[in-house]
Parts: C-alpha cells; structure tokens; sequence
C-alpha cells in the first residue's frame, strides 16, 4: 500500500450470490472496503466478521474495515482477529478513540477513524498525531448509491492544513459518491484513499472503472505535485 493512490471498491455494491467472482474482477484494486452496519449506528445491516475473514481469503488484498457500529469498544477485536489490514471506527461512536486506536496498531492494523458528513476535522486535534488513515464520509453512512456532498472538499482541505500544522500525514480516505467524474477534485483536495462502490460494481467492467478512477486520481497528484 505505498502507492500515491489506493482504490478501494465496497462490496457494499457487489452482487453477494456471487461474491467470489466480484472479488476476482477487482483484483487490480488496492484494498477491499467492507462496510460493518449494525442497523443501530446506521438504519442498515450488512456483513459481520465471519464475512470479512471469508473474503480477506478469497480475495488476498487488505481488507479496510469500516465499522459503521455504536459499539465499536466491543467489537473492533472481532474485525481483527477475522483479518483486517485496517479498522475505521466512528468518532461519534467511540467512547474510548485513544485506547482503540492502540489496541488496532497494538495488532498490526491501521487504526483510522471515521468523521460523518456534519462532525467538523477539528475534532481529530488531540488524536490526530497517532492516526495511520482518516476516513471523511461523503454521504451519510448506512446505503450505497448516495451523491457527493459537495462540502466535502472544503473539509478535506481543512484536514489536509491539520496535518500539515501537526506535521503528520496519516492516509485520507474518502467514501461516498466516489466516481471517475469528481475523484480529480477529490484528490486536489488532498485525498489519496478512494472508496468506489457503484462506479465499480455498476460498471460491466470492473477493471476499466479502476482504472479510470485510478488514472484520473494519479493525473491529479501529478497537477499538484
């Protein structure tokens, strides 16, 4: 995971009778994201930790976790010990962010933590210095298929200065309404970890659609190099 840019298709959007050949048709992929919904955190329920270690063996790219759950305390072990490479939590979830965050680097994976559409980066100040990766929703979490909040951008470039004052450079990840069209934008704005769900999984080619979101993502590290 060194490159500039990481693409990382959700599963979210694959067809799940046939999960095995999703996987295999994103394999030029950089990661995997697999989204945790408890129906509590968020209005939807998806994939628990038996899934995620099925599919960190058929697919043998990291899996990112993202776990969109109200009690992620409890629970993170259970996506580590099942194989993720890293663990997204919610901010607005946690009651402990210092102490999960050790215990996910503690086990190897990349601790990352989540910010909703609403929760401004200022509040990441007094963690920020020990984050491998910082997951900023573009949409609100709980379905696929959302279009991108514009506001976005301006958060991302709030991040980008945060770090910059902290002299950090943790892995900025966006998720939501991540298409070939706006990821330029995106990654101008000081994104370089993409979530595409739909643009990936909707298209008939799932390695075209990486490469075109990785193709434009890369033009734009190049701009602003």
């Amino acid at each position: 995971m060194s490159d500039s840019v990481l693409i990382a298709p959700s599963i979210l959007s694959a067809d799940y009778l046939r999960l095995s050949d999703e996987l295999e048709q994103v394999s030029s992929a950089d990661l995997i994201h697999f989204d945790v919904m408890d129906g509590h955190f968020v209005p939807n329920l998806t994939f628990g930790p038996d899934m995620l270690r099925a599919v960190a063996a058929a697919s043998g790219l990291p899996v990112d976790a993202h776990l969109m759950v109200s009690n992620p305390d409890e629970v993170t072990e259970k996506y580590l010990d099942a194989g993720a490479s890293i663990v997204s939590f919610h901010y607005e979830a946690a009651l402990h962010a210092h102490r999960l965050v050790q215990l996910i680097k503690d086990r190897g994976a990349k601790a990352s933590i989540a910010l909703n559409p609403a929760t401004p980066v200022s509040v990441l100040e007094p963690i920020l210095d020990d984050l491998d990766m910082v997951l900023v929703m573009s949409v609100n979490p709980g379905f696929g298929g959302q279009t991108f909040i514009e506001s976005t951008l301006r958060k991302l470039r709030r991040l980008r200065r945060m770090c910059d004052e902290h002299g950090v450079s943790p892995l900025v990840e966006v998720d939501g309404g991540i298409s070939a069209r706006n990821v330029a934008e995106v990654t101008a704005s000081g994104a370089n970890v993409f979530v595409a769900g739909s643009a990936v999984f909707g298209s008939a080619d799932r390695a075209a659609a990486i490469a075109d979101i990785r193709a434009n993502a890369v033009a734009a590290v190049s701009k602003t190099a």
